[in-house]
């Protein structure tokens, strides 16, 4: 599995416009429930639960913020670029510009984990960031994720 298996054109927004980390999270779980046919109240719940745990930002200006739900048979996932950087309560203090949103199935098990490892491995390559933050249109920013995950499989 690659990351672009996880992600579809359809699943990339930028410009996130955004002011803080709840308001993403719920404008994430809206675009989210229009990619599932889930519930956006269960999918914001469900985010906002597992960031009540620790933050899912990891740095860099990056968060992956995830959660596992009843009513989905595969791993979905959602990228965003925000217009402003977003305070995360990231690892190292540093505020969030780029969110990948991983939603599993209850039962994924180690799939969830591996594609949340995955996910980390690509954004964490400074040239694969540094085109992100680059991009402005959608498309070029998913063509940019799918050439990184292509290279990193």
């Amino acid at each position: 599995m690659t990351l672009i298996d996880l992600l579809s054109p359809a699943a990339v927004i930028s410009p996130l416009r955004a002011n803080g980390k709840k308001q993403a999270l719920l404008e994430l779980a809206q675009q989210a429930a229009q990619l599932t046919g889930l519930s956006e109240r269960d999918l914001f719940e469900a985010l906002l639960q597992r960031e009540r745990l620790g933050s899912t930002g990891i740095g860099d200006g990056i968060a992956i913020p995830h959660g596992r739900m009843a009513g989905i048979d595969r791993l979905v996932g959602l990228f965003a670029r925000a217009e402003k950087p977003i305070d995360f309560d990231a690892l190292d203090g540093q505020p969030v510009d780029l969110i990948f949103v991983l939603i599993a199935p209850e039962g994924a098990g180690a799939d969830h984990l591996k594609a949340l490892a995955r996910v980390a491995r690509v954004l964490r390559n400074p040239a694969v960031l540094e085109q992100v933050r680059a991009a402005r249109d959608p498309a070029a920013i998913y063509a940019i994720l799918s050439e990184s995950a292509a290279q990193a499989a």
